[in-house]
């Protein structure tokens, strides 16, 4: 995967036409603007059958059997080098010609940041055309029981994972409808369920005589970023050292695999309840094996007032216009997280444990 730091610009089909010359040679192709000036060079045609075409469409003739049908490494080549799309008509046309715009370029496709409109615009995956190329997995049947029954190398898994792919729907993961139900989570659920419980531990810390409450609280938040940072690296991203077997492989892409591998599913985006208490438990129960019972109830509330915040900060970092420089500072970093290098940048409430423990996201 590669973030490319470059404007996207929006061109007419006359603008682009304009340019048609060896030292200045563009093309269309899908509705994509590509320049093709510096491999035109290296085409195996040479230059001049590039330059015929030089400012023009080339979708049709790409897929032209008579003419010559291109390969796959032809059309990973040419994704490199788009510059932009084309936009019918001139009147919107300077809209996004800024600095405010990047590219995150994947296997699937071309995908749009608008820095300054803090807005990202995936493409859409042609389902039928990927499964083809990529030979991985079917998104229009149950994503579980392909998983569990794959003959997939880690590192193929691995690599098809943090290949982001984009559904204007949400994907199936399980054909039993109750199992399907659980991993689907809207974002409101989140502070429906677990805000009374902070409500419940704050009380009985009270009750308790839990002194000074507001500082525990305040700790126990504080080490949720801490339990946030180590969940997200040393549980969901254990990809150095879990085992290649089809069945480690099914458990990763269940936990936090498939959300690299569909990034922008809405209802998979916050961490389902049943997930949510299965982490909680233990943590709970250490705790109050380490502190008095009054002072638990006070970091724990404070914690899992944190854990809402999280949840909700992830979900707006995908899908909301953020408020605030730090909220779009966060939003920049995790699409990097995503998009450029999945190895760095833990942090998505801040990235102070990335600073400490050298995975800082650049």
């Amino acid at each position: 995967m590669e973030m490319i730091d470059e404007c996207f610009f929006r061109y007419t089909r006359e603008e682009v036409a304009k340019h048609n010359t060896t030292s200045d040679l563009w093309i269309i192709h899908n509705n994509k603007v590509y320049d093709v000036t510096e491999f035109a060079v290296d085409h195996p045609g040479g230059p001049e059958l590039i330059k015929e075409w030089g400012g023009k469409d080339v979708t049709k003739i790409l897929t032209d059997p008579i003419s010559h049908e291109h390969s796959d490494t032809a059309y990973e080549v040419l994704g490199e080098l788009c510059i932009g799309e084309i936009v019918e008509g001139s009147n919107n046309t300077n809209s996004l010609n800024s600095m405010d715009n990047k590219i995150f370029t994947t296997q699937s496709g071309v995908n749009r940041f608008d820095e300054k409109n803090d807005q990202f615009y995936p493409e859409n995956t042609d389902v039928n055309y990927d499964l083809q190329k990529e030979k991985f997995l079917n998104l229009n049947k149950p994503l579980f029981v392909q998983m569990f029954n794959c003959k997939f190398s880690k590192e193929f898994y691995l690599k098809q994972i943090h290949q982001p792919r984009h559904l204007p729907y949400s994907a199936k993961l399980f054909e039993n409808p109750w199992l399907e139900l659980l991993t689907k989570t809207p974002w409101y659920v989140i502070p429906i369920v677990w805000l009374p419980i902070v409500s419940y531990h704050i009380f009985m810390a009270s009750e308790l005589g839990s002194r000074p409450l507001t500082i525990l609280f305040l700790i126990g938040t504080g080490m949720w970023t801490l339990l946030e940072y180590g969940i997200h690296r040393f549980l969901f991203h254990v990809d150095t050292i879990l085992p290649d077997h089809p069945y480690a492989l099914c458990v990763h892409f269940t936990l936090h695999g498939i959300h690299h591998y569909l990034p922008m599913d809405k209802l998979r985006l916050v961490m389902p309840p049943v997930l949510g208490f299965a982490i909680a438990i233990p943590i709970i129960q250490l705790v109050y094996s380490i502190f008095p019972v009054s002072i638990g109830h006070g970091l724990i509330s404070g914690a899992v007032f944190g854990y809402i915040c999280y949840d909700l900060t992830h979900y707006h970092l995908h899908h909301a216009k953020p408020f605030g420089k730090h909220l779009r500072e966060m939003k920049t970093y995790h699409l990097a997280h995503h998009y450029k290098n999945y190895e760095l940048g833990y942090g998505i409430t801040s990235k102070i444990w990335d600073k400490f423990f050298g995975t800082l996201l650049d």
